[in-house]
């Protein structure tokens, strides 16, 4: 695990020897343990620098709606890297005006999965790594867990743990856990189609048409949003099965080609829809019919934005 000394010690260098306006990274959250974006804007914020297992956000939404000419610093795990590359790639930000920091990562604690399997480890003083294990410590006393039982799915299935790009990289590069990264979205597959929609039908009935999944989504930067345009309006306000099941599988197909299966979406969405289960699903037909992956290269074209004479029809009803 990164330590706090040497993300701090980088990020005083970047600010003595670079003139970013700011660095984009991760503190302690003050009414609790958890990892909470922070802006250090001065050499005397770094103190304040944190990186542990419970820094789950992706920072690179941070990066979609800047516009400035400045360089600024951003702190970044392997999946959030991925972001990075793709709103590269899609020109909304210039790679010269960033300064990467990478720290490789062996998996981010899902909190929902802690609270439910240990909830005798309340609210840990800290939490260190040994081998596939995390170390809490509540009280004086340790616990030790394995990692696969309480980080995030989608770090059981991340392929890029070491951000593929970086100006600096601090940590050992981690190996991936080598689960088949669509094993869940294949076992859906096999599904009848009714029971498919019954699955689909009672989650979308849940949603409270919050947007948080929007909000979050490094990708999604619309300067209007189909669901709040009026003329035409492409989607009613109602809070139906109708009205929601329009508006996830519009958003699923609006980031098509450009979502990199950050999972923020589902992360944040506070009726736990799993939303990944249909991102995933188009990932997977994306990557088996034009063996593409969103957000691996900077000098890679969007999907959506090249065209083969020999691109397969398959998909086309």
């Amino acid at each position: 695990m990164v330590g706090e000394t040497e993300l701090q010690r980088e990020v005083e260098r970047i600010f003595d020897t670079t003139n970013v306006q700011y660095v984009i990274g991760y503190s302690t959250d003050p009414c609790g343990f958890q990892g909470i974006p922070f802006f250090a804007k001065k050499k005397q914020d770094v103190a304040h620098l944190i990186f542990s297992p419970f820094c789950v956000h992706n920072l690179a939404m941070y990066l979609k709606n800047y516009t400035g000419s400045g360089k600024i610093g951003i702190v970044v795990k392997g999946c959030d890297c991925r972001s990075v590359i793709q709103l590269i790639t899609e020109k909304r930000i210039v790679r010269e005006n960033l300064v990467i920091i990478g720290v490789s990562c062996g998996g981010v604690i899902d909190q929902k999965k802690l609270l439910k399997k240990y909830p005798t480890i309340g609210n840990p003083q800290g939490v260190t790594e040994k081998d596939d294990d995390f170390v809490f410590m509540t009280d004086g006393k340790h616990h030790q867990i394995p990692k696969k039982e309480i980080i995030l799915e989608k770090c059981l299935h991340c392929e890029h743990p070491t951000p593929l790009i970086s100006d600096v990289l601090l940590g050992e590069k981690k190996q991936s856990y080598g689960s088949d990264s669509y094993s869940d979205v294949r076992e859906f597959e096999e599904k009848s189609l009714s029971d498919k929609w019954k699955f689909w039908e009672m989650q979308f009935n849940r949603c409270i048409r919050c947007y948080a999944c929007r909000n979050i989504c490094p990708v999604c930067y619309c300067t209007q949003c189909s669901a709040e345009q009026l003329d035409p309006q492409w989607l009613r306000r109602s809070v139906t099965l109708s009205e929601n099941t329009v508006w996830h599988l519009t958003r699923a197909f609006h980031v098509a080609g450009r979502c990199t299966g950050c999972g923020e979406c589902e992360r944040v969405c506070p009726m736990d829809i799993p939303l990944m289960l249909l991102n995933r699903k188009i990932l997977k037909e994306i990557k088996e019919l034009f063996e593409y992956t969103p957000g691996l290269s900077v000098d890679e074209t969007s999907l959506l934005a090249i065209y083969k004479p020999d691109d397969p029809e398959d998909c086309i009803c």
